[in-house]
């Protein structure tokens, strides 16, 4: 089968030089949680050096907060967030001759598209203008409203955080949200392949122990005789 693994990156976490040969794709920052010109120029030009797929990771611009505290905001003011962010990225990929193939919101936004109409909506209307593959939860609002209009949507999962019994992520707010052990992480990437139909595995850039977690879930795919594999 194929997979793929990604990682959050572009961040500033300082992770994106080990992580970039590990991973086949790229949610690189749009500048607006996390990163500024100079950590985005430097992922797309390592994503670019090693092979790796790019996709836009918009998010709110709530850097005290990492993009992480959730916004009210309706389906218009998404789109031009979103917009915004995806042009942005887009003209620096362009200069570093790097397409950007798909967007996956960040944090609370991603959080919020997963069961909000307006806010999945949204971002539904930026893939108009950018027609980019999207990348949610499976299950999820934005991935029923992303098949309703034919929109490419792929389904994901988490090596390192801890779901809900609805298939939704336990809240960064609550106790034990997190995964640590890199070994459990790989068991909820067996559950999330076998039972969750996901085709993308992320493990975001800023978590501690990053690069170990990406290089046991690589291992561990590779030794089932999975293919990894960008999807954009």
């Amino acid at each position: 089968m194929l997979i793929d693994l990604n990682a959050d990156l572009g961040e500033g976490a300082g992770t994106d030089a080990e992580l970039m040969p590990l991973i086949t794709s790229a949610n690189i920052s749009c500048g607006f949680h996390a990163g500024n010109p100079d950590t985005i120029a430097a992922a797309l030009e390592l994503a670019k050096t090693h092979g790796v797929a790019v996709g836009a990771h918009p998010g709110y611009a709530d850097r005290e907060h990492f993009g992480r505290r959730e916004l009210q905001l309706d389906e218009v003011q998404v789109r031009a967030m979103c917009l915004h962010q995806y042009g942005a990225l887009r003209a620096l990929a362009d200069d570093e001759g790097v397409p950007v193939g798909y967007m996956k919101p960040h944090g609370a936004l991603y959080n919020q598209a997963m069961r909000d109409a307006d806010i999945a909506g949204g971002l539904l209307d930026a893939t108009v203008v950018f027609p980019v593959s999207l990348v949610g939860l499976p299950g999820s609002v934005l991935e029923r409203l992303a098949k309703e209009a034919r929109r490419a949507f792929i389904p994901e999962g988490f090596a390192d955080r801890r779901y809900r019994p609805d298939g939704s992520l336990v809240p960064r707010t609550e106790p034990d949200a997190l995964i640590h052990d890199p070994k459990e992480a790989v068991e909820q990437v067996e559950w999330l392949i076998g039972q969750q139909r996901v085709r993308t595995i992320c493990v975001h850039g800023d978590t501690p122990g990053a690069v170990e977690f990406v290089r046991a879930v690589r291992g561990f795919l590779l030794d089932r005789g999975h293919e990894l594999k960008a999807f954009a």
